[in-house]
């Protein structure tokens, strides 16, 4: 019976066909960022790069690991198969801490100067309820340009990044459930800063009392103070201060669509109501390059120079290139020479080889007998007699001629004054040496010898004295025994 294919049903289907829908239409087009830190920041500053990952997500890689080798290239060579289009980049110095945007692969690169930063943490802090959750992050923030349409090409760069960092909206086929949350950047011209700010939107019904709407937004509330519903619903429905927050025309809305929450139904107004999660951040545009982090200067904030100094910085720009591609060329012109060097090596080595081998066959040809492998002839050779069947081994071995056979070495006779087990055997005793020798040893002349004692001690007693008469041996006695050296 065959197996049936195993595969997701129902809900969980349906939710993987939408996935793969919106996967096809927006993450091949969207823009997709990296957020890195280069050099050392620290913790404040690492955190704050997480922060921003947060912010650009879903289109972003939020556990993107950097070594402290990767330098700018390494993210450019991997932008283009993975699509990303855009880099961010926070550095920090004894001056302050910096950031840039740029586009990939080619720039242009916006530099900022960080005024002042806080984290997420510390702006949720403040809150009395925090509005965050994860499904928050599943889609891209809505963008907000505030007071950036202003003369100036500056201006038009810095809109335009800021705009192709996130998705464009089609308004067609835009569903307002996908909208949580919200991103601003806002000018100041007083202090020539941009503000940003980083919001959660948030859809309430409009139209009834606080205290319906406390009702139909959540569960029903403890009514045992009250003897009638009606003072719970005209008290206010004791709403805090963040409740209680008057509506006007500056954020009500008629919606389209239903929006997710009790109350918000389509062709009727809600207000909008934004609460802010952090990361917040007051920039200062500083500089403007061509290219990604190096190139012609555009625009400067501090610095104004002239057509000469600029001409002149062109063509120390262009200098350096052809220097360094001079560089390149020589090294590549370097390693093909070795490259070359090895391969003729290579082949001379080769050609030496088969020389030798040429050489050895030429040999082997003109003297057939001393190349022979067989034992027979070459115990013949040596020995000048026919060996016996039963000594030859049944495998040949190859000789080199001349050199001498070591396994067949004739053992050298024993001699007949040393008996077998002279070195390895403990009981072999040497025989006894007469003559003149060292004092205190035997055959000494005037010296001693063993003798034995009869002399009440008992029979078979046996001493054996050293150079200053001292006992180093008895036998045939229990216990230590003394004597004096006699002579």
């Amino acid at each position: 019976m065959a197996r049936k294919k195993s595969g997701k049903r129902g809900k969980a289907a349906k939710q993987a066909k939408q996935n793969a829908e919106y996967e096809r239409e927006d993450l091949k087009k969207a823009p997709h960022t990296f957020v890195i830190a280069r050099g050392k920041v620290g913790n404040n500053v690492g955190q704050l790069v997480k922060d921003m990952r947060r912010v650009m997500e879903p289109f972003t890689a939020s556990n993107l690991k950097v070594r402290k080798k990767n330098v700018l290239k390494d993210f450019v060579a991997v932008a283009g198969p993975l699509g990303v289009t855009h880099l961010v980049i926070f550095t920090k110095t004894d001056k302050g801490v910096n950031m840039k945007f740029s586009r990939l692969p080619r720039g242009p690169t916006l530099s900022f100067k960080v005024d002042s930063y806080a984290l997420c943490k510390d702006v949720l802090s403040t809150l009395k309820r925090q509005q965050t959750y994860a499904s928050q992050f599943q889609h891209s923030p809505l963008l907000v340009l505030n007071n950036l349409a202003r003369e100036g090409m500056h201006f038009k760069l810095m809109s335009t990044m800021f705009q192709n960092m996130f998705p464009s909206i089609n308004i067609h086929r835009l569903k307002l459930n996908t909208i949580k949350r919200c991103v601003l950047f806002t000018y100041d011209p007083d202090t020539n800063m941009v503000d940003f700010r980083h919001y959660n939107i948030k859809v309430v019904p409009i139209g009834m009392s606080r205290g319906v709407k406390k009702l139909l937004q959540s569960k029903v509330p403890n009514l045992k103070k009250y003897e009638d519903v009606s003072e719970y619903i005209l008290g206010g429905g004791n709403l805090s201060e963040s409740e209680a927050e008057p509506d006007g025309d500056q954020n009500e809305v008629d919606l389209p669509q239903q929006v997710a929450g009790r109350g918000n139904e389509a062709s009727q107004k809600s207000a909008i109501r934004l609460t802010e999660i952090g990361p917040r951040l007051r920039l200062q545009l500083v500089k403007i390059e061509e290219g990604l982090c190096e190139g012609d200067v555009i625009f400067h904030q501090f610095v104004t120079k002239s057509a000469k100094e600029i001409e002149e910085l062109k063509e120390r720009r262009e200098e350096k290139k052809m220097i360094k591609a001079q560089r390149k060329a020589e090294q590549d012109a370097n390693i093909k020479k070795k490259e070359q060097l090895k391969e003729e090596n290579k082949q001379r080595s080769l050609a030496g080889i088969k020389r030798k081998q040429k050489d050895n066959t030429a040999v082997n040809e003109e003297n057939p007998e001393d190349s022979s492998d067989d034992d027979t002839k070459y115990y013949r050779q040596e020995v000048g007699e026919e060996p016996d069947a039963d000594l030859m081994l049944s495998r040949t071995s190859k000789r080199k001629p001349g050199r001498q056979d070591f396994s067949e070495k004739r053992k050298r006779p024993r001699s007949e004054s040393r008996p077998q087990g002279a070195h390895g055997n403990r009981n072999f005793k040497k025989p006894r040496r007469e003559g003149p020798g060292k004092p205190g040893f035997k055959g000494q002349k005037g010296g001693f010898k063993r003798k034995q004692f009869d002399e009440g001690k008992g029979t078979g007693e046996q001493k054996k004295f050293g150079p200053k008469g001292k006992v180093y041996r008895v036998k045939g006695t229990k216990g230590p025994m003394k004597g004096k050296r006699s002579r």
